[in-house]
């Protein structure tokens, strides 16, 4: 079963998580089975992003969807993470052309170093002109040299957004994805749990704070297969045995991360509609109906000529001001 675990070191200004997604990782790739699943080495990255993206959520607790992508002039045109705040997933990756086992973002995505991470927050409850918040970074570091692993682009994101130090270690498979995040907090002991740690009169100190520098280092010892067959206890006693860990409640089944897919007929529609009636006219004029399918978890919604009408029937309505009767 998929589970969330958050921790904290007593009297230090450290915080991790440790996230291991087993049947809803499962559950995502079982969705592209059909169609004969992703190559290893995407299967691995879209698995690390979603790893990321389920740490990232619960990290800042965003009441609206996270979401991660990635996109570049590889054979991996786009792969996307997306996160509710309730720790409902899906993800999903668009693969053109061959991909060799063991390749490396510069591989799959970044071939000419113009590939980029964008981490989208879309609030659940939009205010009116309310535009979601984007940050995006490049796929390579200060000095241009290419990130080759999707933790070394989400630790840069992280610095450059949050100014604070963050380690991550990420891995998948086929079978698991998980992740450990340990993040550097600007308050020390108790005012961690108070959640003061944002507080302007705090001393910035990027890279120079010895207990987050021990703690990072003892987590980047942490191997991929430890990660993926180790259970969360195993893992977190062989880390920081010596340190003073407080562990909060797991979070697992209704709880816990889990896949759903936020696909809807509706959604299909309002889509529909903004495309226009003489392009999706054209499209039934030519096949006989419009057909879309879900990237995500594979639906397939049917409209024929008497729902495509009611579409836009329904726009027209609602632009009048008529009650809607369909």
């Amino acid at each position: 079963m998929s589970e969330l675990h958050k921790f904290m070191f007593e009297g230090l200004p450290v915080r991790g998580m440790l996230v291991r997604l087993t049947d809803a990782w499962q559950d995502i790739l079982s969705r592209r089975a059909e169609a004969g699943g992703y190559p290893a080495a995407v299967t691995e990255l879209l698995g690390e992003m979603t790893a990321a993206a389920t740490l990232m959520q619960a990290n800042i607790k965003f009441n609206g969807a996270l979401i991660v992508q990635i996109m570049g002039d590889g054979p991996v045109k786009l792969a996307v993470a997306e996160v509710q705040p309730d720790l409902t997933l899906r993800a999903t990756a668009n693969v053109q052309g061959e991909v060799a086992e063991g390749a490396l973002l510069s591989h799959m995505v970044n071939v000419n170093n113009n590939g980029r991470c964008a981490i989208t927050l879309d609030p659940k409850d939009r205010l009116p002109g309310q535009q979601p918040y984007q940050g995006v970074v490049p796929l390579f570091g200060d000095r241009r040299e290419k990130l080759e692993r999707v933790s070394e682009v989400i630790e840069h994101y992280m610095l450059q957004s949050e100014q604070l130090d963050t380690r991550l270690v990420l891995a998948a498979n086929d079978t698991v994805a998980a992740g450990l995040l340990i993040q550097r907090l600007p308050l020390q002991g108790e005012g961690n749990l108070a959640g003061a740690g944002a507080m302007a009169h705090d001393e910035d100190q990027i890279g120079r704070n010895e207990d987050f520098n021990r703690i990072a280092l003892l987590a980047a010892s942490l191997q991929r297969e430890e990660l993926l067959t180790l259970d969360a206890e195993t893992i977190l006693h062989r880390l920081f045995w010596e340190e003073d860990v407080r562990r909060f409640e797991p979070q697992v089944g209704p709880e816990g991360p889990r896949f759903s897919c936020t696909c809807s007929r509706e959604r299909v529609g309002n889509m529909l509609r903004s495309l226009g009636r003489d392009e999706i006219e054209s499209i039934i004029a030519e096949q006989g109906q419009v057909e879309v399918g879900c990237d995500f978890c594979g639906a397939m919604y049917r409209f024929d000529p008497v729902d495509a009408a009611q579409v836009f029937l329904k726009s027209a309505n609602q632009l009048a001001g008529s009650p809607d009767l369909h």
